[in-house]
């Protein structure tokens, strides 16, 4: 009988053990988990809107402003995008006004600023071409102006990513959109196929990172002119390089946010994001970089599962 009551003892004191190191484990994991819920304010990325990021993810640069959501709608939460504008002219540069109002419709005046601007303003054609990021200005009323590039005839849709800096919504990142016509005779231009590099005056931008829908994922972009590392990179909009990406076929709108610290002109060659895209497809990433004052431009698509 004390032999068997050692042993009970013993297989007891085992297992206690055991489910000690096991909940030891497990706190270690969730202590470290990278999965933690994001992007902006791009500028920036889009998921619900969300006035900060968790704390696992807020001393990392452009964590702090993460907009909610895929951006396809125009409103979100009282806060709405409107606009006179519902077609604009081809071929030429066209400005576009807009106005954000809040849940008590009148127009908003009061925007934080978010990676140095306090509006970021997208323009991307249904075909995913056609880019374009701006910086508009606003009025005393309210109203904001983006003067847009030259547009190819076809269906756009453009969004207003910003922050308000008072009211209901006060520090919680949006990102609102509405879509505009430009008439004319105008060609689909067929999606590029999936890459992991693509070239840029004279620069090559290689993504490597296999993001998954609805998760987050570590990515590094990595920038060479002439099979050597670029180590001069300037800051832009508060970080070396700012990257969004539109969904093929609905043109969901998502920013991917940097994790590489700015330390003064000389950036990097390689760029670390926190990729969290919400649907699987084909998402053309739009990579912007800094280089003698001259602002560059790379697109590649990314497939992500």
């Amino acid at each position: 009988m004390l032999t068997s009551a050692c042993s009970t003892a013993r297989r007891r004191a085992l297992a206690a053990a055991g489910t000690a190191i096991v909940l030891t484990l497990t706190l270690a994991a969730c202590g470290s988990s990278s999965t933690s819920s994001s992007m902006p304010g791009m500028d920036h990325s889009a998921k619900a809107s969300s006035a900060s990021a968790s704390p696992s993810t807020g001393d990392m640069p452009g964590m702090d402003h993460m907009a909610d959501g895929n951006g396809l709608s125009d409103s979100k939460d009282g806060y709405r995008l409107t606009s006179k504008d519902t077609a604009l002219a081809a071929g030429k540069q066209t400005p576009y006004r807009f106005t954000v109002t809040g849940p008590d419709g009148k127009p908003v005046t009061a925007f934080a600023v978010d990676q140095t601007k306090r509006m970021h303003f997208y323009a991307i054609r249904s075909d995913l071409s056609g880019f374009q990021h701006i910086h508009p200005a606003m009025a005393a009323d309210g109203t904001w102006t983006a003067d847009l590039a030259s547009l190819a005839p076809g269906s756009w849709r453009v969004f207003a990513s910003f922050t308000p800096d008072g009211g209901a919504g006060k520090g919680t990142a949006f990102v609102l959109s509405r879509t505009l016509s430009v008439p004319g005779t105008g060609t689909k231009t067929p999606l590029p196929a999936a890459a992991k590099t693509a070239e840029v005056d004279g620069y090559t931008v290689t993504v490597n990172g296999a993001p998954m829908a609805g998760m987050a994922h570590p990515m590094t972009v990595t920038i060479t002119k002439d099979g050597k590392p670029v180590t001069g990179l300037e800051p832009y909009l508060d970080t070396y390089a700012h990257l969004t990406a539109f969904h093929e076929g609905d043109t969901a709108f998502a920013h991917l946010h940097p994790t590489t610290k700015v330390n003064g002109d000389h950036g990097g060659p390689e760029l670390s994001f926190n990729a969290e895209l919400p649907t699987s497809g084909n998402w053309r990433l739009f990579l912007q970089f800094q280089t003698g004052g001259t602002l560059h431009t790379a697109a590649l698509t990314l497939n992500v599962g």
